[in-house]
């Protein structure tokens, strides 16, 4: 709307040798857009603030079709101020019915997203939450406008925990068909927490993934069974939440490029010997805090968690030369991922790498979530939770069916971690995030619901007319026009919490839109067809918004 507002006016500013930009007002009460350039030219071409904008101003209300664009114009405090008329506003209304506003880009350019991250033999807890929740969300916003991506999943699968894991078996005495879930869960923390007790523990699980990583026969067969078994339950819990990735590989499938890395590095001159191990130095002359470096071969000629991060991204850009690589990682990996992306500019790579950083779900008591044990609360038990919460919340939940009952389950533990901002820590306060009052999911379900029932009971047919009714019909379809805008802001910021909130505040007008306006029994049929037709365009909005969010409707509530 706004470059059709500027292609309007601009031969008026063009005949002054004006340059100027037309912007949202950050005060609605007063106008819709405002132009704010005219200090700049008043300052830069030495003229009167008052008289320029009193001219300009006097000639856009005589403009001869003023009336198709604009309600009022006015000059105040040397700010032009613009009031669209309700004509402008259901031209753009009708223009936007069939794709909802959104311009859909042409592009080839490839966003590779790595989210997800789970680590093969331990189980999915609720950090794994936030990763896949964050990332899924951002594939699926950059997808409808219209941008190409790849995700993956990114499995670590060479870490200590196969060291940890693969000792508890052999301790134990598992046979290969005996190894299932239910022991992995149990065997990793137990030597998990052998190895902070006792050193020699520590040490024999690391010499364990040290021959693993030199092609040891029988720690193969065994790092396959875990792969196997735990793999299925990471899928399990993924297609509940309904997580997708177009690929799942992990740190192991790097390994054939990781003799590429080295070489390439060589190559470079950056690989430098320290002690025994291969680093590549990172401080740089403008750094004003210390910068580690990289460390690439460990002493024992082992490699680290950059070293198969980097082969990795070797093999990405080898395949698919995508123009931007978002790791969706928490925000305490950033030293990490600093010297990734340090260490990937001295090789020369010139794709956009960034660190889609978030922060920690928090108890009350503003620490990490845990259970009341004090151990990490695993996402299975969160799922339940959710559940038994929500169905205490009123006694018909309990009969809802259990399809519908998972969109809802999938609804509260996603809209509570997207609507917040991804940078900040948030406290997961269940009963809340349960409740149908307030900006939750289950609130902005009920409020699609609603919606669709009164669609499914009306008739409606064509365009909208040129009347506007009141404020509230007004103020629903100019935030509708804005559909575009905001999954072009998310999409530039990294931000699913711009979808989140935009969602809600279009749920929130537009129930306050039909309780306050008997659609159903207008008597006036052009009002009736207008206002349905709204309540189709802002149900379709919310459905996309949804779909963005990984949030699927139910049939009812």
């Amino acid at each position: 709307m706004i470059k059709d507002i500027e292609e309007f006016i601009k031969p008026i500013f063009d005949s002054f040798n004006y340059d100027f930009y037309v912007s949202e007002s950050n005060k609605k009460e007063i106008c819709d857009y405002q132009i704010n350039s005219l200090f700049r030219i008043a300052k830069e071409l030495k003229v009167n603030l008052l008289e320029i904008g009193t001219t300009i101003t006097k000639k856009i209300n005589e403009l001869k079709n003023f009336d198709e664009y604009f309600k009022e114009v006015s000059f105040l405090n040397g700010f032009i101020n613009i009031t669209i008329s309700d004509k402008f506003i259901n031209k753009w209304i009708n223009k936007s019915l069939n794709n909802l506003g959104v311009n859909k880009v042409e592009s080839d350019e490839l966003y590779f997203l790595d989210y997800g991250g789970p680590n093969i033999a331990k189980p999915l807890h609720i950090g794994h939450l936030r990763p896949a929740i964050i990332g899924e969300s951002l594939k699926r916003i950059i997808n409808y406008k219209g941008y190409k991506t790849l995700s993956d999943v990114h499995l670590g699968d060479y870490g200590l925990q196969m060291g940890q894991v693969i000792y508890g078996i052999k301790r134990d005495k598992i046979k290969l068909e005996d190894i299932n879930i239910n022991y992995l869960n149990k065997c990793y923390p137990e030597i998990s927490a052998l190895c902070k007790s006792y050193e020699k523990v520590y040490e024999e699980c690391k010499n364990i993934v040290k021959e693993l990583q030199n092609g040891n026969k029988e720690y193969n067969e065994l790092w396959n069974k875990i792969y196997e078994e735990s793999l299925k339950d990471i899928k399990r819990l993924y297609k509940y939440l309904d997580i997708n990735f177009d690929l799942w590989l992990g740190e192991s499938d790097s390994k054939p490029y990781i003799s590429k890395l080295i070489d390439l590095l060589l190559q470079k001159q950056l690989l430098v010997e320290d002690d025994g191990a291969k680093i590549v130095k990172l401080q740089e002359e403008n750094d004003n805090k210390e910068m580690p470096p990289l460390i690439v071969l460990k002493s024992d000629g082992s490699f680290m968690y950059a070293t198969t991060d980097l082969a990795t991204i070797y093999e990405r850009i080898e395949k698919y030369n995508p123009k931007y690589i978002l790791y969706v990682v928490d925000a305490r990996q950033s030293l990490h991922f600093e010297q990734v992306f340090r260490t990937c500019k001295k090789i020369g790579w010139k794709n956009n790498f960034e660190h889609i950083s978030f922060g920690t779900i928090n108890g009350s008591d503003g620490k990490p979530f845990k259970t009341r044990s004090g151990e990490t609360l695993k996402l299975d038990e969160l799922i339940k939770m959710t559940k038994e919460t929500f169905i205490q919340k009123r006694e018909e939940n309990a009969d809802m069916n259990k399809e519908d009952l998972d969109i809802i389950v999938n609804a509260i533990i996603k809209y509570a971690d997207l609507s917040n901002n991804r940078e900040k820590n948030y406290v997961f306060d269940l009963s809340k995030f349960s409740d149908v009052n307030g900006k939750t999911g289950p609130y902005i379900l009920y409020s699609a619901l609603r919606i669709k029932k009164i669609l499914e009971n009306n008739t409606f047919d064509g365009t909208v007319s040129d009347k506007i009714y009141d404020d509230i019909d007004r103020n629903l379809r100019i935030k509708l026009l804005d559909f575009d805008k905001y999954i072009t802001k998310s999409i530039e910021e990294r931000l699913p919490s711009i979808i989140a909130e935009y969602v809600y505040d279009i749920a929130d007008l537009t129930s306050t839109f039909y309780q306050k306006n008997n659609i159903s029994n207008l008597q006036d049929k052009t009002n009736k067809n207008d206002w349905l037709i709204i309540l189709n365009f802002a149900y379709n909005v919310m459905k996309e918004c949804l779909n963005m969010l990984s949030i699927k409707i139910p049939s009812k509530m």
